[in-house]
């Protein structure tokens, strides 16, 4: 069944490189990366495959319909897990019945974004795509779904999906209900919009820099970690980039500028927004 799986997303990821919005990679035969590398933010979803059900941690944009790709990968029922509930990591939320969150940010889901969508296209559609994107996909009438939680994601819950559990950790800083993923099995720790390469933005308005620092000191500080799995950007980033981001953390909160509004820090390795 594994090896059947992973044929099938070998596959669609040959297929998305010739044109579908989708590009599947294979971490190994259970779990996969689903990147929308035709927008300009270049997002992550991430499948992990167990024996009794699935997990897809984020769902993406919302400019492909994510759900007809899982169905192709596995027939096991799916939980989606929110890394947060930014409007581009929850696009197709509203396809699943088991939606987990934090408690912070239910109300992100069911509220939808509303009063800010015009700043939500805009930001969609900041650059120029450069793949095609679906038919039917309409950048003017794009809107984050609304959906419903089911459960409250806690520090330090557990998700077992048979043969394999992952364990979720409360991250805030980037958003106050952000959550990392470590499957100690593995070492694979999904760090969302916690740690990527390029800038992370810890100035918006929901955010709070100094939360920030004391999460990426904590997942730092967790044992057993082999690889990276960022929200955003390139999927291959090193172990260490933890480390550059926690000394850069450290160096801005020295300069008395860990602050929202305090601009643009360039490190040799990542920027941080304030």
């Amino acid at each position: 069944m594994h090896n059947t799986t992973n044929q099938k997303a070998m596959s669609l990821s040959e297929r998305s490189s010739a044109g579908n919005w989708f590009t599947v990679e294979p971490l190994d035969a259970t779990t996969f990366s689903i990147a929308e590398y035709g927008q300009w933010m270049k997002v992550h979803s991430y499948l992990f495959l167990g024996t009794e059900r699935a997990c897809l941690v984020d769902t993406g944009l919302g400019i492909g319909n994510i759900k007809t790709l899982i169905t192709e990968l596995t027939s096991l029922p799916i939980t989606v897990i929110s890394t947060h509930a930014h409007w581009d990591h929850i696009g197709n939320h509203d396809l699943f019945d088991d939606v987990w969150v934090h408690e912070s940010e239910r109300s992100w889901l069911s509220g939808g974004y509303a009063n800010e969508i015009q700043m939500v296209r805009d930001h969609l559609t900041e650059r120029p795509f450069t793949k095609v994107t679906p038919s039917g996909f309409n950048p003017e009438s794009y809107r984050p779904p609304i959906s419903n939680a089911t459960t409250m994601i806690r520090d330090g819950q557990l998700i077992d999906l048979g043969g394999r559990s992952l364990k979720l950790f409360h991250t805030p800083g980037h958003s106050p209900g952000h959550v990392c993923l470590f499957e100690a099995k593995t070492g694979y720790l999904v760090t969302g919009d916690l740690l990527y390469q390029g800038t992370l933005l810890a100035g918006l308005d929901d955010s709070d820099p100094n939360a920030f620092f004391d999460s990426i000191q904590r997942m730092n500080r967790l044992p057993g970690i082999t690889r990276l799995l960022p929200g955003h950007g390139k999927l291959e980033i090193d172990r260490s980039l933890l480390q550059a981001a926690e000394n850069a953390f450290r160096e801005v909160k020295k300069k008395e500028g860990l602050k929202i509004g305090s601009g643009l820090h360039s490190f040799e390795r990542l920027l941080i927004r304030l």
